[in-house]
């Protein structure tokens, strides 16, 4: 192993945990060089891993591809480091800036965006919608179109206007409902569980770290635009994934504009892809 090279995308762990230490065993393998594609902000880690194996003589190259997306360690870090899920912010446009007309299904992406929106369904833990979208458009927010799971579903229903016959409350998948005040009736089970929680400046906050205590690691807010305005508005996100379609809606729903940098543009057919990282906190 002595001329070995370890290529890892998240840094070697330097303290027993539920397995004992990476570190330890790159050192007892004699391994002389390591590159690392992420640093790792758990507190027991953050920098501690690299530092270990310098001194103990291991050349050590970290930022590789530091300018693209690393999901799960991107994933692992906001989790560890702000004690809240990844939060994802997804969301269709038409060419000229809107994402629908009020009160009214608008079909936007094309086959291909939903395949790879699904695909992220797969990827991640949860998903998230307000009640004008719940009630609109009745998505089902489950993993249709890819291998794998399904996500946790979230809907957000201040007022429990949601009618119980909707595809968020059928099965498919789990669906929590966050909303102020239940109503009677309301019981929770294996596949749906309301939640009270109050409806102030504090709302999101609370919910992530609702979130964060159930070990729900990964979010995507997928609408509507209020919604995605609230978290914008709370800096609580950590990349958006927005489709232009060419179809041109002349009014409507405004879309969100993300201030983000562009880290990825992707041509789906006639649709484009652009993946932005938060500008503010960018990683």
């Amino acid at each position: 192993m002595d001329k070995s090279t370890l290529f890892v995308s998240l840094e070697p762990c330097c303290f027993h945990g539920k397995t004992p230490a990476c570190t330890d065993l790159i050192l007892r393998e004699r391994i002389p060089k390591v590159v690392i594609a992420s640093l790792d902000e758990t507190p027991e880690v953050a920098g501690k891993g690299v530092e270990l194996l310098r001194n103990a003589g291991v050349e050590v190259v970290t930022g590789i591809c530091a300018s693209q997306t690393n999901l799960p360690s991107d994933i692992r870090n906001v989790f560890v480091s702000k004690k809240r899920p990844y939060i994802q912010l997804k969301f269709a446009q038409s060419v000229d800036g809107y994402m629908g007309t009020p009160g009214k299904q608008v079909w936007l992406s094309n086959q291909f965006s939903q395949v790879l929106a699904h695909k992220g369904r797969a990827e991640f833990d949860s998903i998230l919608v307000g009640t004008n979208t719940a009630l609109t458009d009745d998505p089902a927010l489950t993993n249709r179109h890819w291998f794998g799971k399904s996500p946790l579903r979230i809907v957000l229903d201040r007022h429990r206007r949601l009618p119980s016959n909707l595809q968020l409350l059928q099965g498919g998948a789990t669906t929590w409902v966050v909303t102020q005040k239940m109503l009677a009736g309301d019981e929770s089970n294996d596949l749906l569980r309301f939640l009270e929680l109050d409806f102030d400046e504090h709302l999101l906050e609370n919910l992530m770290g609702l979130l964060f205590e159930n070990r729900i690691t990964s979010l995507i807010v997928e609408g509507g635009a209020f919604t995605i305005l609230q978290f914008l508005q709370k800096n609580l996100w950590d990349e958006a994934v927005i489709f232009t379609t060419p179809a041109r809606l002349g009014e409507g729903i405004l879309a969100p504009t993300p201030m983000g940098r562009e880290v990825a543009k992707y041509q789906l057919g006639k649709d484009a892809l652009t993946i932005l990282r938060n500008a503010v906190d960018c990683r």
